[in-house]
């Protein structure tokens, strides 16, 4: 029996390091086909090896992002079982893919939301290309080990720290704006609370407007169809404050051909039209929803999973618009130092926005997609199902909150991180689940606690009796029959009491949130900026006294 549990043991070991060994295999060809394409296309350039040097760490960083990030996007739809793991890669690497390449930033800032002062370097390109690879591989590593502990943590934050560490190496700590820190700290806080109250408030209403309710059938009939229009009306908005930007004057002349509609030209979407196209994708899908329930609601079932299984579709929407959004917005922010250092080399000098060239785009999107596939179910799983268990209304509040709370953050100027959102709002269901869980056994535990009372008089009661027989010189036989019933009843009258007390511990016990889980994560957030910024200045040292 123990040979064959150590064969299996060995056989599982064996098919795990070759499935591990075909991975590493993609992702040491990715880097290779990028490292030789960024040398041989830029042939005839100063510095070209140095060049595919950083593109080759991008193309790492890009793989990082995919493995870690992107899970939560498409994290809650899996755990809640509305898409499978593999439905779920391939959707996210598609639309990952085309938000970074159809809609990504045309130009961005090189040093990542002002963080530190280019002038410092006194228009030196060489540190600056060393403190831009520096930052960069700092921020890759960082999110490799995150991924390998299996923490979701930022990659604005990590990028934002590799640059803050980099540039105090180069040029001291007066390079730094904090001021900027101070903002992105705050975000720690902001991004999850918000994420979790919104998340929260959601699942709430969805209890107490169709679950809590007996017929909730008809209850599904009236509420289903506001709560995906009112998620519609978020993710449209959205995505065409974030996802947009890039090709908005070409998405203007195009919705100008339809009549009744005239949008003023301008570089980006105003908030307003933003708030109007949101509102009109919403009528359009509440009415849409509104004539399917109504046509199909004789085959539904009055029960909780019959109305879970309503909001898997919009689901999987949430899904592939989040991820579309994350890389129309996100990536080219994190590949922002190697289209910085590409400018530098190419151009011979430092600039505060440089413009992302198409290949190096290309390498964020295809690192992104292929991180994702290879490495990215690890944290897919964290997300969706090692925090708090989801279904999908819970899965669908996390989508709602991730959306809602950009739109507010963006609008009051608050720093905020997609990441913190997504899990702070699968904190948020969970706690709720508790607080609703403790209320709900209120009564349950006094009802317990007043059984106990009275099991303690009845025992009382047995025991003075039993005292009293014993105390007795001459006992008839039927008194000896009575003391032994006697303690058979003081017994099980204790079992009894037992019991009632345990239930009691264990319904106060009761918790939905992982609390280590919990502990890692924010861990995890708090350290990502110290960390990536003392590990990008020790790299800084390092590559300067190679290149020295």
């Amino acid at each position: 029996m123990e040979i064959q549990t150590m064969k299996k043991l060995e056989e599982e070991a064996i098919k795990k390091s070759s499935t591990d060994f075909i991975r590493l295999g993609f992702a040491l060809f990715f880097i290779i086909a990028v490292l030789t394409f960024s040398f041989l296309s830029n042939e005839g350039i100063p510095n070209n090896m140095f060049l595919a040097v950083a593109a080759l760490i991008g193309a790492y960083m890009a793989m990082n992002i995919g493995a870690n990030d992107v899970a939560n996007n498409v994290g809650p739809a899996v755990g809640s079982k509305a898409m499978t793991m593999t439905m779920a890669i391939v959707i996210a690497a598609i639309f990952e893919a085309a938000g970074a390449l159809i809609a990504g930033g045309e130009v961005v800032n090189t040093i990542k939301k002002g963080i530190i002062d280019i002038s410092a370097f006194g228009g030196n390109a060489d540190p600056f290309i060393w403190a831009m690879m520096a930052a960069l591989l700092a921020a890759a590593l960082w999110l490799n080990f995150a991924t390998m502990m299996k923490a979701p943590v930022s990659t604005t934050h990590s990028i934002v720290g590799g640059v803050m560490g980099a540039g105090i190496a180069a040029a001291g700590f007066s390079i730094v704006s904090w001021s900027t820190m101070g903002k992105i700290a705050a975000s720690w806080v902001i991004s999850p609370v918000l994420g979790g109250i919104i998340a929260a408030a959601f699942l709430y209403a969805i209890k107490k407007t169709v679950l809590h309710k007996e017929d909730k059938v008809n209850a599904a009939q009236t509420w289903v169809p506001v709560y995906v229009a009112i998620m519609s009306w978020a993710f449209i908005t959205y995505l065409t404050l974030k996802g947009l930007k890039k090709i908005w004057p070409q998405v203007v002349d195009v919705l100008n051909l339809f009549p009744l509609i005239n949008i003023e030209m301008s570089n980006k979407p105003t908030f307003l039209t933003a708030l109007i196209m949101g509102a009109i994708v919403a009528i359009i899908v509440y009415s849409l929803v509104k004539i399917k329930l109504t046509s199909s609601i004789q085959t539904l079932e009055n029960s909780t999973q019959s109305v879970n299984l309503l909001f898997t579709i919009p689901l999987i929407f949430a899904a592939a618009l989040l991820s579309f959004a994350h890389g129309a917005n996100d990536v080219a922010n994190a590949i922002g130092p190697l289209a910085a250092i590409n400018d530098a080399v190419v151009n011979g000098g430092i600039s505060s926005k440089a413009s992302i060239p198409l290949w190096v785009m290309g390498v964020g999107a295809l690192g992104i997609a292929l991180g994702l596939g290879l490495y990215g179910p690890k944290l897919i799983k964290t997300v969706g199902s090692e925090i708090t268990e989801l279904d999908q209304i819970r899965a669908f509040s996390i989508a709602m909150a991730a959306s809602i709370t950009v739109i507010i953050a963006s609008q009051l100027g608050l720093p905020v991180s997609s990441t913190h959102i997504a899990i702070g709002g699968v904190f948020g269901v969970g706690f709720l689940r508790e607080y609703l869980h403790r209320n709900n056994t209120t009564d349950i535990i006094k009802e317990d606690k007043d059984i106990i009372k009275d099991e303690k008089n009845v025992r009382s009661a047995y025991k003075a009796e039993l005292i009293n027989l014993e105390k007795k010189e001459q006992k008839s036989k039927e008194e000896y029959k009575r003391i032994v019933e006697l303690y058979k009843l003081v017994a099980v009258e204790g079992k009894l009491i037992k019991s009632t007390k345990k239930h009691i511990k264990e319904a106060k016990k009761v918790e939905y949130v992982k609390r280590d889980a919990v502990k890692m994560i924010i861990a995890a957030w708090i350290i990502t900026v110290p960390a990536t910024a003392v590990l990008a200045g020790i790299l800084f040292y390092m590559i300067r006294g190679i290149m020295l």
